[in-house]
């Protein structure tokens, strides 16, 4: 392994200056040609800072937190794809990860999660919930929301892009008259609601427009279900749209399914999109029009941002908006 040494050595120079320019030290009086060389010749023996290396040796301990149910989880594969990418990322990482039960930390127990360096909280959650977690640790990432991007980081989606494309090309197929079914933002208590950008940038969209309509818009849960009966009672109105923007794919399959025992087709009669692309969304008759989210980049830039939170001791918070694709498939039709 290179040392400070060998570096002065070879570059002609002291250690003391060797060192003061791996640390980047502005007071240093030597010329950029002598700075450059110490850089190139470091680089060349692929020295390793002392830090670097207790770093490397160094193997850390993530707590995982997650706002839903197991029979969410089951129901709505969008949480369960992004914890498992959180889980895979921590096994190439060599990261050890564990489930932290929220009950217990609600309840005062600590001690059993007080060898944890950080925790990435997958969902949403209030700021009790939130104390709760920075007893354990101060390193938290959000995936999915954002409570306070100055001090936490987060990880979310850029749901105004997403549902403005979505609108876009309802619009561009001839399309006015859009509905909106989509699920309401619950912290992990149900104790507060938070805003759904999904729901914000719909209305928004259809201001502009000018053809928003207050009875078009339909929130329940993001489960299947939820997306039955509120298409159901959308088809019940006496004004119907032609196309609805649904918010979640798992709701955009029980809307399939009110459509059809309503006699009607997708999209002859009413054209959907839907939002997360799960995997099955391509094999609905017909395929589903719907937003890609990076599920698995969300989990897999969650755990980096928390061991560079870790790592470089950061207190100032990252907010990482990540993109998203409409995917184009039968289920949207030109009027």
């Amino acid at each position: 392994m290179a040392t400070i040494k060998d570096i002065a050595s070879i570059v002609g120079v002291s250690i003391a200056t060797v060192s003061r320019v791996l640390n980047l030290d502005e007071t240093l009086n030597v010329s950029d040609e002598t700075r450059k060389r110490v850089l190139e010749v470091a680089e060349e023996l692929n020295y390793i800072t002392i830090k670097e290396r207790k770093n490397k040796g160094k193997t850390y301990n993530v707590g995982i937190v997650y706002w839903y149910t197991d029979i969410q989880e089951i129901n709505d594969p969008y949480f369960l794809s992004i914890r498992m990418a959180v889980e895979r990322k921590c096994s190439e990482e060599e990261v050890n990860f564990r489930n932290i039960d929220f009950q217990r930390v609600l309840n005062g127990n600590f001690n059993d999660y007080n060898n944890l360096d950080g925790i990435i909280a997958i969902g949403i959650f209030d700021n009790t919930d939130i104390e709760k977690m920075k007893k354990i640790s101060k390193n938290l990432v959000f995936v999915d929301s954002s409570p306070n991007e100055k001090i936490y980081d987060s990880i979310v989606v850029d749901f105004k892009n997403a549902v403005k494309e979505s609108m876009e090309y309802l619009y561009s197929l001839g399309h006015r008259d859009i509905g909106y079914i989509g699920g309401l933002c619950y912290s992990r208590n149900e104790k507060s609601i938070f805003t759904n950008y999904r729901e914000k940038t719909y209305k928004e969209f259809m201001e502009s427009i000018g053809c928003y309509k207050k009875e078009w818009i339909l929130t329940g849960r993001f489960l299947p279900e939820d997306g039955y009966n509120l298409m159901k009672k959308a088809l019940n109105n006496k004004e119907r749209p032609t196309a609805f923007f649904v918010a979640s794919d798992p709701m955009a399959i029980g809307a399939y399914k009110a459509v059809f025992e309503a006699g009607l087709k997708i999209p002859d009669d009413i054209s959907i999109i839907g939002f997360d692309d799960i995997y099955t969304a391509q094999f609905l008759a017909p395929s589903l029009t719907t937003v890609r989210v990076y599920k698995d980049t969300m989990g897999e830039v969650a755990v980096e941002t928390l061991l560079d939170r870790i790592k470089q001791k950061r207190d100032l918070g990252r907010k990482i908006v990540l993109p998203t694709k409409l995917i184009k498939r039968e289920s949207c039709k030109k009027l």
